[in-house]
């Protein structure tokens, strides 16, 4: 897949002609999104973010980490430990040379370490690299296994549910290839480039909770913010 999410990120920090990048769903129409965005500071970030930032300690490990801007808080202003992972080898880049001292170019279910962490980090919608509900076991499974006995989770999703016609009994009506209402697919479009299509995955904060207990973890939501976003916080019992 081209890494066009990380060019444009990598081309607004080099000054290398950037532009917004084109964005569009299985269930919404294209929108442009600023780049920039991905370049906030604490200040303008969401509220969501910026208590998962709060909360924060220990040793750090956060994934996907885009453009670097919640590690490099975290590494600059709280002076934690921090560990940030993504698999766009282009965002990597450009955590870099914003100054994050540790930032890895790796897939998360590829990624292995001795290190145990305090905190992992998973904002932006960090359930969406699941892809499919069928690999959220797996996922809950990875993360666990990177966590230290007494860390924590702070992971954010956004329960899509209001995006969606009902029926008269107020039932949500799926499309009939649609096994559950937050598997959706990704359309990417920079600088006249499409990527191939990839599937992200919304999950309302009820089901991350029960699969999550099914993992023997216990899951809590901290924040709900006012778009459907939520913080949940996972830990270890």
């Amino acid at each position: 897949m081209k890494d066009l999410f990380g060019q444009a990120m990598l081309d607004f920090y080099t000054n290398n002609n950037p532009s917004n990048i084109t964005t569009e769903t299985s269930i919404s129409d294209a929108d442009e999104m600023d780049i920039a965005y991905m370049f906030r500071n604490y200040k303008d970030m969401p509220p969501v973010e910026q208590e998962a930032l709060d909360r924060s300690y220990g040793k750090v490990l956060d994934i996907g980490c885009g453009a670097g801007s919640h590690a490099l808080y975290l590494q600059n202003n709280k002076k934690l430990d921090i560990t940030a992972i993504d698999f766009s080898e282009n965002a990597i880049q450009t955590c870099r040379l914003r100054g994050l001292k540790n930032a890895k170019n790796a897939n998360l279910f590829d990624f292995y370490t001795d290190v145990k962490f305090d905190t992992i980090l998973l904002l932006m919608n960090g359930t969406g690299i699941c892809g499919k509900i069928s690999n959220l076991n797996k996922f809950i499974q990875k993360i666990k296994s990177l966590l230290s006995k007494d860390g924590q989770i702070l992971i954010d999703s956004t329960d899509i549910r209001y995006m969606y016609d009902r029926d008269n009994e107020d039932n949500i009506i799926l499309p009939f290839d649609m096994n559950y209402f937050g598997e959706l697919q990704f359309f990417l479009t920079y600088k006249n480039q499409k990527c191939t299509p990839f599937d992200w995955l919304y999950l309302d904060f009820e089901t991350l909770k029960n699969y999550c207990k099914i993992d023997g973890m216990l899951c809590d939501k901290i924040i709900e913010g006012k778009n459907h976003e939520y913080l949940a916080k996972i830990v270890i019992p």
